[in-house]
């Protein structure tokens, strides 16, 4: 791609002849080469998934996290630069405390997906700055409206979803979403079905690499508050699929 964009890959302001941005494709390259995660919009809230490769054992567990808390009702999964996706979330968490301070209220969604999503485009439109190398996706849980998903990409563009795969892996775990039934899912479930895809669809295992599954959801069972899954969920689901990979053998 280099060769391609010579001249025209040194600033996010400059258009290439054929009307490329190189500096966000390169944003949405360094997205590709991160590892995998999932985001599923249940009946009863919304479940977020990541696949965190184990480069050495000397590394602790449940380090350098991947996924954020904005207040307490509002959760965010990045891929990507994992620095730059802690960029974002501080905006994020300064965004939520001003629309509090300001309406003694707390953020809705769409507000703050909307806000994340022109505050990431700036970082598009000056040459002495750089595009985030850094995906997100936003979720919460409302009891009146309902689980809520958002997606927001390097080139700024915000989508709602039902569930929702961003990193390296993401056509491969689209495609096994796609076969799910969100709307009778519950978020218990989708534990269970997020790590069958990282594990079984995702995770190449011919890299000879461990891997540790990092999981949080925002439900009816935590109150509409955005936590950690139970690490005991959690490894219940690993054994369970473990269980089917056994019974195919």
């Amino acid at each position: 791609m280099s060769g391609i964009g010579t001249g025209y890959d040194l600033y996010p302001t400059t258009f290439s002849p054929d009307g490329r941005i190189f500096q966000v494709e390169y944003a949405h390259k360094a997205v590709e080469n991160s590892s995998t995660a999932i985001g599923l919009c249940c009946k009863d809230g919304v479940v977020f998934g990541i696949e965190k490769i184990i480069l050495s054992k000397m590394l602790v567990e449940g380090t350098n996290r991947r996924v954020f808390s904005v207040g307490e009702h509002i959760g965010i999964a990045t891929a990507g630069l994992t620095a730059d996706g802690r960029r974002i979330v501080q905006n994020a968490r300064q965004e939520a405390k001003n629309y509090e301070n300001f309406t003694s209220d707390i953020i809705p969604i769409h507000v703050l997906t909307e806000r994340l999503s022109i505050y990431v485009q700036v970082f598009t439109l000056y040459n002495y700055i750089r595009p985030f190398g850094c995906s997100l996706m936003i979720g919460s849980y409302d009891e009146e409206k309902g689980p809520s998903l958002y997606c927001i990409e390097p080139d700024s563009v915000a989508l709602g979803f039902y569930g929702c795969a961003i990193g390296k892996g993401k056509q491969e775990a689209k495609t096994e979403i796609s076969k799910l039934k969100l709307s009778e899912m519950t978020c218990k479930d989708a534990v269970k079905e997020i790590a069958k895809i990282l594990m079984k669809t995702v995770h190449d295992e011919t890299k000879e690499k461990e891997m540790e599954l990092e999981m949080s959801w925002i439900c009816k069972e935590t109150k509409g508050k955005h936590k950690l899954v139970p690490k005991k969920l959690i490894e219940e689901a690993v054994e369970w699929v473990k269980g089917q990979e056994n019974e195919e053998d």
